[in-house]
């Protein structure tokens, strides 16, 4: 069979599924991305054809407000389309198409393929109730930006009338889309490598002249970048209380200065800067260390020290480091946020605490320190919560393979 992938940060969600159809000799897979995205990519297996497309220009400064975001959409699915009516040309006619439609990329594809069974990757459905929006009451929408909002779902909307199945990573994600569309969408998460992101009681972690280890008060804290929708700023406000309890204890901070969601704040200014000025006096600051984007080795090696590992959220997307830490073996401290809650029962895969308060996430964390020993089976269960649930080659890799047949 043929197979076509499309993402603009090729690989994104599809790596797995698209190297393992690749080591398949019956199959050809041929994968599209944004140019700019894929320049130095390594992880591409050698079975698959890499195709690159180049992004769009920006919209016009006379587009109104509401729509800029959705012309640029357009743009980028054009420009997808034009790239592969050029293979088309060639012989190229896919059986099965698959896409995350958050860019746009996906708006034309069935137009360009209509023979083709075609899946799209559902990841978050906007709306001015019940999620991220308004929740946070520090960081409220204007009217203007819920209308806005709307706008911004045009693209999945083409996508969930065009396409035959769509998935969702969890039901929560799966149950933020419009009642009408949610028959068409499976939730089937992209998997943990439990064999590669599992308890290593041996582990060490570097930071300049520290070494870390198992056993040691090591809190952690992961993030794609530092920002109020993972609770950077909770975790920020919380420092001097747990440092001045836990004397011994070190924050080892995993995470960029970018803004993947939500608000940038004025002049460049940082997240980071913003709540370290905050606190600049209150802090032990040799004891917190912004390790920055880690590679996935250090990172790893990072969970598998940890005696206690921080998760916040805004009610959003699950991230992926919340299932790796669980399948680390963390002892995982979380904001009883959905879709957290779906992966975690309080005093049983995790401790969980109302994001808001940060004294109640220093009281569970330093329970933990206090008491390790009380939570060896609440470790365990975590990880054997993603074993069973979203293991990658036992689970989740076998269900994605299903339906691509």
């Amino acid at each position: 069979m043929n197979y076509l992938f499309v993402h603009q940060n090729f690989p994104g969600q599809f790596l797995h599924v698209a190297h393992a159809l690749a080591r398949q000799p019956q199959h050809r897979v041929v994968c599209l991305g944004d140019a700019a995205n894929l320049k130095g990519r390594s992880v591409v297996h050698p079975n698959i054809e890499l195709h690159a497309y180049q992004a769009p220009q920006q919209s016009s400064e006379s587009t109104h407000h509401y729509l800029t975001g959705f012309e640029a959409q357009i743009r980028r699915g054009q420009n997808v389309a034009q790239t592969l009516l050029g293979l088309k040309k060639k012989g190229f006619e896919p059986d099965v198409v698959v896409a995350h439609p958050g860019w746009g990329e996906a708006l034309f594809l069935r137009d360009v393929f209509p023979q083709a069974k075609h899946i799209q990757y559902f990841e978050f459905f906007y709306s001015n109730q019940g999620s991220d929006v308004n929740f946070d009451p520090e960081f409220t929408s204007r009217f203007d930006d819920e209308l806005k909002l709307r706008i911004r779902n045009s693209a999945q909307l083409h996508a969930l009338q065009a396409c035959d199945v769509g998935v969702s990573p969890t039901l929560w994600q799966r149950h933020q889309y419009p009642r009408e569309f949610t028959s068409k969408i499976e939730v089937l998460h992209e998997g943990v490598d439990t064999v590669k992101v599992c308890p290593k009681p041996d582990a060490t972690f570097h930071v300049g002249p520290f070494v870390f280890k198992g056993g040691q008060e090591i809190v952690t804290y992961v993030a794609r970048n530092l920002e109020p929708y993972r609770g950077f700023h909770v975790l920020m406000r919380s420092l001097p209380k747990l440092l001045a309890e836990r004397p011994k204890a070190h924050v080892l901070v995993v995470g960029g200065d970018d803004v993947s969601y939500g608000r940038r704040l004025p002049d460049g200014q940082t997240y980071r800067e913003k709540y370290c000025q905050q606190i600049q006096n209150d802090v032990d600051w040799s004891r917190v260390h912004f390790l920055g984007k880690l590679p996935y080795r250090h990172y790893l090696q990072a969970l598998q020290v940890s005696a206690v590992h921080v998760y916040l959220t805004y009610p959003f997307v699950l991230s992926w480091s919340l299932l790796e830490a669980m399948s680390a073996g963390c002892a995982v401290v979380a904001s009883n946020t959905a879709p957290v809650a779906e992966v975690i029962e309080d005093r049983q895969q995790g401790l969980l605490f109302d994001f808001f308060d940060a004294e109640a996430m220093v009281s569970r964390v330093c329970e933990v320190l206090t008491y390790p020993e009380r939570f060896t089976a609440m470790r365990q269960q975590a990880r054997e919560a993603i074993v069973k649930r979203f293991d990658l080659h036992a689970v989740c890799l076998p269900q994605w393979l299903a339906l691509m047949r």
